[in-house]
This record gives C-alpha cells, structure tokens and sequence, in this order.
C-alpha cells in the first residue's frame, strides 16, 4: 500500500508536473442556459469568466503584498515587489500548468519562511501573504486536475512546514490548527470535484446507454425487416424450385436443352435459398456458424410433417396431443411454413417455460384459411433462466401478420399459456395449390 501511494505521488506530483494543460472555457450551451438573456457577443466572453476571475485573484494578491512594503526602502522594496510576483504568479499557472504552480507556490511559502525571520526586526511583510495564497493555488490545482491530490499536496505542504519548524527553531504552534483548517477546505474542494467527475460520469453513461439503445433497435428493425424478407422470398424461391423441377415431366419428349435449362433453374433456385438462410441466421444469431448445419436440399416443412415434430418434442419428455378439425387440404406453401413454425415455436416455448406442462395443438381447416390454437398448463416445476427468450412470440406474430392474419398469445386462467392464430387462405391459392401438387 505505502509502494502504491508513493507512486501515485509521483506520478501526480513529479512526472510532466510543468505539462501544459490549459483550461478550456466554459461549454456555449451552458453560457447560454445560464445566462440566455445576453446578446451572442457577450455570452462569447462569458465564457472565458472563470478565466478573468482566477487572473483577477493573482492581481489583487500582488497589489495587496506589495501595498504592506511602503515603508521598506528601496532595495529592500525591490525584493519585497520580485517575491510578490512569486506569490501571486502561481495562481494565474494554475489556468495553464496547476501542478508546476502548486511547486511554485510551495516554493513561495518556503522563501517566505526564511525571509520572515531575517526581516522581522524590520517589519517585513514576508510570508503573511504567502500561505493563504498557497491554499488558494492548492483548492484551484484540487478543482482542476483530481480530487487525491488534495491529500498528497496536503501531506507535501505540511511536512515541508514541519521540517521548516525544526529546523528553524520556532515552535509548531500555528501549524495544527492551519493544517486542520486547510484540510477542511480541500476536502471541500476535493468533493466539489468528484461531484463534477461523477456528474461528467453519469451524463457520458446515459449517452452511451441512449447509443447502445438506438443500435439496438437498429438491429432489432434489421433482423425483423432479414425475417419477412425470408420467409417471402424463400416461399417463391422454393416454389421456382419445385415447379423447375415438375416441369419437365409434365411435357412429353422434353427436348433435353429444355431439360437442361429446368435443372439450372432449380439449382440456382436452391443456391440463392441456401444463401438467403444463411444470411438470416447471421442475423438472427450470434453464433455466424449456427446456420451452417442446415441442409439445403432439404424441403421446407409443412404441416405433413407435423407428426414428426410431435414425436420430437414427445422425446424431449412433453405430453402434446393433436387434433385436427375440417378437411385437410393443400395450402400456399407460405401457409404451410408459417403454421409448422409457429407450431414449432410454440412447442419450444412450453419446453423452456413450463417444464412438466401437458400441451395441445389443435389445428382446424375451414373455409376461410387456418386456425391454429397452441395450448399448454401450468408448469409443474420451477423453470431455468432462458439467456435470450423473448423472441419467440414476436416471431410467431410476425408469420402471423405478413400472412394477413391475426394472432393472440397470453396466459390462461389456471397458469398455462395459450397461442391462437387465423391464417387467412383464399380460396384461389388454395386451388392453385391442389393444381400445383
């Protein structure tokens, strides 16, 4: 610890103590809600007031020093004028270089001592003026630089005045009570600082945090816009692929350029949908290799496959029965998909968040489009913290409204949870879709 101090000593006091560190004058907009009444030229100046009032302090300083020294003679009115100069200079370094005044200042004091003990006998004004003087340097370096070196200049200023007691001989009794009363003030100062830093502190948070913010719903709007994008796209693209594929067998004796050019139809058809899923899952993930795994030959997923997923999820130890009502009958493709992931979706959901629940998927085919109902009770046990979750339900909302349709998700009355949306089908693309099939 004692290691440590001294070395933050060091380098607040010693290392580049003359650097140049000028004070900046004070922000326009603060000049302006402080004082909005004042034409624009004025408030140019204002801005430069803590400026004028710290080099109006080391005027009055010198004036009033050298005022005590008229009834000294002229040589010795020469040195009282040169160590005037050396106890108000330091004030006005503190605008430009507080450390390296803080030395001077010190120095001041230091000078004071000695000359107020060879002068005496003849009144000399050396050293009243000199160390509240350097207090007042001490409070200003404290203001501007960092509110430690109040402590470290403290313990500086008064053991140099110690050692100069000893050494001199005359006693320490004015010492403790001016040490007592210059801690006070630095301490002040000290605080007034760290309220300054803290409120700087605070303010640059709360903009990074508005920042952060604003990037966040910007990627939010991103993956939103990457999400409608896919499943429209991939939708058409995957029904190019199809039918490139069907066609040649609908048309006997296909020529086999005609054949040829089907095949590199589907091919790039299946590439550009490959692509587009792998983009999707850059954006939706913050693992870029999550979406490497997924075949792209594979086929979108339909309600066909709706026994698969059941068994799946039965797997992973859920109770889930499925009903289904009405006559089944081929849907869009975009239909399909979109009511096998928010079946999906929903499913995943009852895993994460209601452990030991019993679920029901009801499915039902009338005349307007697709109802979808996704019920599940109240967890059994406690759930684990899902990092995350929380995108599920606007994904299904999503798929739920690009379609045209309606969706409702909340919690039920005895604790579960319930998903229920209408996917509207006209009945045109429905017939289009039996042609297709």
């Amino acid at each position: 610890m004692a290691h440590g101090a001294l070395h933050r000593l060091r380098q607040d006091l010693f290392v580049d103590a003359f650097a140049f560190r000028p004070m900046p004058p004070l922000e326009d907009a603060k000049v302006a809600r402080w004082v909005p009444w004042l034409p624009e030229r004025l408030r140019h100046w204002v801005r430069w007031l803590p400026h004028f009032i710290v080099v109006g302090f080391a005027v009055l300083v010198f004036l009033g020093t050298f005022a005590m020294s008229y009834d000294i003679g002229p040589l010795r009115g020469l040195l009282v004028a040169g160590y005037c100069l050396l106890v108000a200079a330091p004030p006005a370094l503190t605008l430009f270089r507080p450390v390296g005044a803080y030395w001077i200042s010190l120095f001041a004091v230091i000078v004071g001592w000695f000359a107020t003990s060879a002068f005496t006998p003849y009144g000399s004004p050396f050293g009243q003026e000199a160390f509240p003087t350097h207090l007042a340097v001490m409070t200003l370096v404290v203001l501007r630089t960092r509110p430690r070196l109040a402590v470290e200049m403290w313990l500086v200023t008064f053991g140099v005045t110690a050692v100069l007691s000893v050494f001199s001989g005359s006693g320490a009794g004015d010492v403790p009570p001016v040490a007592f009363f210059s801690g006070l003030v630095l301490i002040a100062a000290a605080a007034v600082r760290a309220w300054r830093e803290e409120r700087r502190a605070v303010v640059e948070t709360l903009t990074v945090t508005a920042e952060e913010r604003s990037r966040r719903t910007l990627l939010e709007e991103r993956a939103l816009i990457a999400r409608e994008l896919h499943d429209v796209v991939a939708h058409h693209m995957s029904v190019i692929a199809i039918q490139a594929e069907a066609a040649p067998y609908r048309v006997e004796n296909t020529p086999p350029e005609l054949a040829t050019s089907f095949a590199t139809i589907r091919e790039n058809a299946v590439a550009a949908l490959t692509e587009l899923r792998r983009i999707l899952g850059v954006v939706r993930s913050e693992d870029p290799d999550a979406f490497r795994e997924v075949d792209p030959e594979a086929p979108q997923p339909t309600l066909a496959s709706l026994d698969s997923l059941l068994d799946s999820v039965r797997g992973a130890g859920l109770t889930v029965e499925a009903v289904i009502t009405g006559a089944p009958r081929p849907l869009p493709q975009g239909v399909e998909l979109s009511a096998y992931r928010i079946v999906q979706e929903a499913l995943s959901n009852t895993l994460r968040h209601a452990p030991g629940a019993d679920a029901r998927v009801e499915i039902s085919y009338v005349l307007g489009g697709l109802g979808l109902r996704i019920i599940n009770g109240a967890p059994s046990r406690l759930a684990k913290p899902s990092p995350g979750a929380g995108h599920g339900v606007l994904g299904m909302r999503e798929r739920v409204q690009m379609l045209g349709g309606e969706m409702t998700a909340d919690h039920t009355e005895d604790g579960g949870f319930e998903v229920a949306a209408f996917i509207p089908v006209a009945a045109s693309e429905a017939t289009a879709k039996g042609g297709a099939a």
